[in-house]
């Protein structure tokens, strides 16, 4: 209740930006105080349980409940994010050098309907800052994903190059990555999910996995994260492409253009909308790429995930993780502890010992 009662009240009144900076600095810089990490965990932390956690991507998932790309683009809170609950956390999206973004004001609530527009524009400080505050954490405690994407001024057909060049430069530092090509900030970016572009760009990025995963000696992980404003057969389509490519999963999925069913006034907004009004879309969209993969692709949902049924719903439909963005901005930290706890009401009441039993039960 102290988000609830003091934090989000005084959040709320301010530019949705400036908290957004504020968190992101207060947090980065709380850590440094002795102690202040346990006293995160002990106010927010999740106590890892065995029906939840999860082996995944050769790596190890505390809580199946993670962070999204957006919120922490710089890697300047991870320790921060780390200890309040989350299994994983995605940093980025970052580009191979830093770009201001689009102009301001380019972040708005929308209270009523629980979501939030963004057309941030990729605003990050460039791959080698990011390397340089990865290389600097002592320890993790969650797995860190790197999402990677292209800078605006690169025309697609080099779009290969920005990624490419992200991955030599964060390779050692990433746990796993993920190719974003499902903003809809960044002009023409998503057309690289269709066509040959995908397929091209897929190629490009497993070929560089490759060569930096034989300079350092470690296979890592690379997902891919699509929109969910397709068609079921553009949907089919890019499984289908990401499937062959080699990747290990797909991030279902970013934000929406939709404005189907909003009512407050921000909703005249552009930009990639996020948070309640998407959770049922996404969810659909983790249930298709289920169904068409037969479970073998993983899968992380996230979209619209407040509660622990919503979380659960994903899982059902398909997801082995999923990841909440929104719903942190509306609820504050303690939304950790409660979907960790409902999701073990949930697993417990159909007879499941682990979540990995729940994944795409639906579809049985």
């Amino acid at each position: 209740m102290l988000y609830r009662n003091l934090g989000k009240p005084l959040f709320f009144k301010m530019d949705p930006e400036k908290a957004h900076h504020l968190v992101i600095g207060g947090l980065g810089r709380s850590v440094m105080l002795p102690g202040a990490e346990a006293a995160m965990r002990g106010m927010y932390g999740v106590t890892e349980t065995p029906d939840l956690a999860v082996d995944l991507f050769g790596l190890h998932f505390p809580t199946p409940v993670g962070l999204a790309a957006g919120l922490d683009k710089n890697g300047q809170a991870v320790r921060g994010f780390s200890s309040i609950g989350f299994g994983f956390m995605e940093v980025g999206t970052v580009t191979p050098k830093g770009q201001p973004g689009n102009e301001q004001p380019r972040l708005f609530r929308l209270p009523p309907d629980e979501a939030l527009i963004n057309r941030m524009g990729f605003n990050n400080e460039g791959a080698e800052a990011m390397s340089r505050r990865l290389a600097g954490l002592k320890e993790r405690r969650i797995p860190v994903a790197v999402n990677i994407g292209k800078n605006k001024v690169t025309p697609n057909e080099d779009a290969h190059r920005d990624y490419e060049a992200c991955i030599r430069e964060l390779f050692p530092y990433g746990d796993f990555f993920v190719v974003n090509i499902s903003s809809p900030n960044t002009p023409d970016l998503r057309s690289l999910q269709h066509g040959s572009e995908l397929s091209s760009l897929l190629e490009a990025v497993m070929n560089e996995m490759s060569r930096q995963a034989q300079i350092h000696g470690k296979q890592k992980s690379v997902l891919v994260k699509i929109a969910p404003d397709v068609s079921n057969e553009e949907l089919e389509f890019m499984v289908d492409t990401i499937s062959r490519s080699g990747v290990s999963g797909i991030i279902a999925t970013n934000t929406t253009l939709s404005r189907d069913g909003l009512s407050h006034g921000n909703a005249k907004e552009t930009g990639g909308l996020s948070g309640k009004p998407l959770r049922e879309r996404s969810t659909e969209i983790v249930s298709r790429i289920y169904q068409q993969t037969h479970g073998a692709l993983p899968i992380i949902g996230s979209g619209g995930i407040f509660t622990a049924q919503d979380a659960y719903d994903k899982i059902r439909a398909g997801a082995s993780l999923v990841e909440i963005y929104t719903a942190l901005i509306y609820e504050g930290p303690e939304v950790n502890r409660r979907l960790h706890a409902g999701l073990r009401e949930l697993l417990k009441r159909d007879g499941y010992a682990h979540i990995s039993e729940a994944v795409g039960a639906n579809h049985r």
